[in-house]
């Protein structure tokens, strides 16, 4: 059961689709938005002065500015969510921002945060620094949000027949119950054998369900492409997948399909552990 959500923002543009989609959910599942803004230690601690005799600006002006930054982004998300009337709080915190959303979130049941941050501009194919650290270090699910991501939608669940997939089909049908939205299962298999126990386990683990279950399958091309792609035909609001897939070492690393996915994936995609 989903009752408090985490949502952690930088104020960035690209954060406020998270805070966007995480109030969006907290409405409609009646859940209590847990705000947290970090201004990180790294962009004054590397500003003390140095062998090279280059006096650094004044620290304390710094400290200040991220500070009022962090508190305009607690206002913003606290705006939003009382438009939508859901109850909420929010707080600042310093330190590296994502040790604070990972700690701040174990007393939450979701975490949500934006695919891209304030330096999204900058890179090119990866997810940002602190999303990423978010995803590898919480023990709890994460829904990470691309700028653009819309609100509402079928939840497509992307479903391999690992203990994380598993995770994520339980999830799917908590979400799908309560949000009253239809449920797409895409099965990546070269095996047509194969394909057809995992439909029938996912049939056994969804159950019966008062919103309807459609299947998908594939067995041509990258499966982290073939998801995405599933997601944009349906209009889907949301892929639920696991964490981490048949090979979990190999997963720790990008380029599994889940890191594949939230990369690509313009739609947002809740991780299940």
């Amino acid at each position: 059961m989903i009752s408090t959500i985490l949502i952690g923002t930088d104020g960035s543009d690209a954060a406020q689709s998270a805070e966007n989609i995480g109030v969006g959910l907290a409405a409609r599942l009646k859940a209590r938005v847990v705000g947290l803004s970090v201004f990180e230690d790294r962009f004054t601690r590397g500003l003390q002065e140095d062998r090279l005799g280059v006096a650094p600006p004044p620290i304390d002006a710094l400290v200040s500015y991220y500070k009022m930054r962090a508190d305009a982004a607690c206002r913003r998300l606290g705006d939003a969510a009382a438009a939508a009337n859901v109850e909420h709080g929010c707080e600042t915190a310093q330190g590296i921002a994502d040790d604070r959303v990972v700690e701040r979130g174990q007393q939450s049941d979701l975490l949500v945060v934006g695919r891209d941050g304030r330096d999204a501009e900058f890179r090119s194919g990866l997810i940002g620094g602190t999303a990423n650290g978010i995803i590898r270090k919480t023990s709890k699910p994460v829904l990470v949000v691309p700028d653009g991501a819309q609100r509402s939608g079928p939840i497509l669940l992307a479903f391999d027949g690992s203990p994380g997939s598993r995770l994520a089909a339980n999830l799917a049908v908590q979400l799908a119950t309560r949000l009253a939205e239809p449920i797409h299962v895409f099965v990546d298999s070269k095996d047509k054998g194969r394909a057809i126990a995992r439909f029938d386990e996912v049939r056994s683990l969804v159950g019966s369900l008062p919103v309807p279950v459609r299947e998908i399958s594939s067995t041509l091309g990258r499966p982290d492409v073939k998801i995405v792609d599933s997601a944009r035909e349906i209009r889907a609001s949301l892929i639920v997948m696991g964490a981490f897939g048949r090979n979990r070492i190999t997963e720790y690393f990008l380029g599994s399909n889940s890191a594949a996915v939230i990369r690509t994936s313009p739609i947002a995609v809740l991780l299940a552990r």
